[in-house]
């Protein structure tokens, strides 16, 4: 088999689901053209129009008869792709052929079509985001207790514990949520309204009757499944929606990205680890490698979508009056790219977090490491509540870690503070004594608690409203 001469946009081949791509094929895409002007044509018939329902009978029966060559074939004719699609509707539904896309423009279509993909597409990411929550949940719940050793600069810092850690993972995306509910309901319907506007086609094709042309568009946009729609329009919807809903998408993809880089991080400690398949290769020179590859991919991936949220910036701040086309071929690229870009994404988060590796000997081996210096104002604490002087003990402490600390930068040694104040008589400490201080439960505060109750009180209930409205997906091969 020979290979192909033309580009193949990585999104389709590598990334994306195939519920994701279905939603931008042409398939999709010329399907709901061909609604929209059903929608038009029946709604208009309802309000006095002479169109016959032989018409519409056979545009209802040929909706989803598409065949894309003779589209082509048609558009090269035209230079028009929505004249092409009304031939071709018209080929399929010859009754209908002298009404359909009567008293509508291109935006019509077109815009109502992006904003049903939207909405849609919204909806899949909302399900996918969802997704990754609940395994993340899963495996936060299962390490909640495990204390690790807390980075702040990624430096060592005061303990938690991997499931707590995994919480702030979660709570950037149920913010997430919050925003894509919100997105989903605020994406609105263009409607009927003509080359700018003004609906003075549909108000010629009605007489002059005002209330029919109102009816008309809450006809069509009832019909579409569509709630509101936006009051004023020129010949498109509001540009500013696109960078609405990119900047949506760009959110999630920034909370992707920190999960991403943390996981990177956690690998190079080799205290938590991305899923290995048996025989998948790390590295083409090194074959002991393990590279973080996926949790590397959803990096990159969110890095594009946050990227593009400025494309559709540029298009909403330079729309000249009623409408220029420099925004078509833009949003052409732009947004199917964020939403096919942000899902594989989501695909691969979703495959990672079912999948985490924890080792908890290395991570108990980290913070054993950082532990007993950590824990000296415990220590000085209670050795002054047996009497010791807190000053005193305070000084001798410091040199202690001033030793300790040189010794393992020096030789490499192993941690030994906790023996140095074993054998100061000052301290009266035991190591049984100082095993029991430097426990490291005693240091990770209320991470099991709030691990639990975060779980319980907060993201089960989203959850639970997720599934509400859930889209069915399919399982996905993630690209290793």
């Amino acid at each position: 088999m020979s290979a192909p001469q033309g580009y193949i946009h990585p999104l389709s081949t590598r990334y994306a689901s195939s519920e994701m791509q279905a939603l931008f094929s042409p398939a999709k895409r010329y399907g709901i053209w061909r609604r929209l002007w059903l929608a038009l044509a029946e709604a208009e018939a309802e309000l006095g129009i002479d169109i016959p329902e032989e018409a519409l009978g056979q545009m209802r029966e040929s909706l989803d008869e598409l065949d894309l060559d003779r589209a082509a074939e048609y558009e090269r004719r035209f230079r028009h792709d929505v004249m092409a699609h009304v031939h071709l509707f018209g080929d399929d539904a010859p009754a209908a052929k002298g009404i359909i896309h009567l008293g509508a423009t291109s935006a019509y279509v077109g815009d109502n079509t992006d904003l049903i993909l939207h909405r849609e597409a919204l909806g899949l990411v909302r399900t996918r985001v969802a997704r990754c929550v609940q395994e993340l949940s899963d495996f936060a719940r299962e390490y909640a207790e495990l204390p690790t050793l807390g980075y702040t600069h990624f430096q060592p810092a005061q303990p938690t514990t991997v499931g707590k850690r995994a919480t702030l993972w979660i709570q950037d995306l149920l913010l997430d949520l919050e925003e894509l509910d919100y997105r989903f309901e605020s994406v609105r319907f263009r409607g009927v309204r003509g080359t700018t506007g003004t609906q003075a086609s549909f108000l010629e094709l009605f007489g002059g009757d005002h209330a029919k042309v109102e009816a008309l568009d809450a006809a069509v946009r009832e019909k579409m499944g569509f709630p509101r729609d936006y009051p004023v329009s020129g010949q498109t919807y509001p540009r500013k929606v696109d960078y609405q809903v990119q900047s949506t998408l760009a959110g999630v993809a920034t909370s992707l990205s920190k999960i991403g880089h943390d996981l990177r991080l956690l690998a190079h400690l080799r205290e938590v680890e991305e899923p290995f398949e048996k025989e998948q290769i790390g590295s083409s020179a090194m074959p002991y490698k393990r590279n973080p590859m996926r949790a590397e991919r959803i990096c990159a991936l969110t890095r594009h979508v946050i990227v593009l949220a400025q494309d559709p910036a540029f298009t909403a701040a330079t729309q000249w009056l009623e409408r220029t086309l420099d925004d078509s071929a833009n949003r052409r690229l732009s947004v199917p790219d964020a939403f096919l870009a942000l899902d594989g994404s989501l695909v691969l988060l979703e495959n990672v977090a079912a999948g985490l590796v924890v080792n908890p000997e290395v991570v108990r081996r980290n913070l054993a490491e950082h532990l007993p210096f950590m824990a000296t104002e415990t220590i000085l604490m209670h050795a002054t509540s047996r009497g010791g002087d807190r000053q005193e003990l305070h000084e001798r402490i410091r040199q202690h870690s001033m030793a300790s600390a040189k010794r393992i930068k020096e030789e490499a040694a192993e941690v030994d503070l906790l023996q140095r104040i074993a054998s100061d008589q000052a301290f009266g400490l035991t190591p049984a004594d100082l095993d029991a201080l430097v426990d490291p439960r005693r240091f990770v505060g209320r991470a099991p608690e709030q691990v639990a109750r975060f779980l319980d009180d907060h993201v089960a209930p989203m959850l639970a409203r997720q599934a509400e409205h859930a889209v069915t997906l399919s399982d996905p091969e993630v690209h290793v």
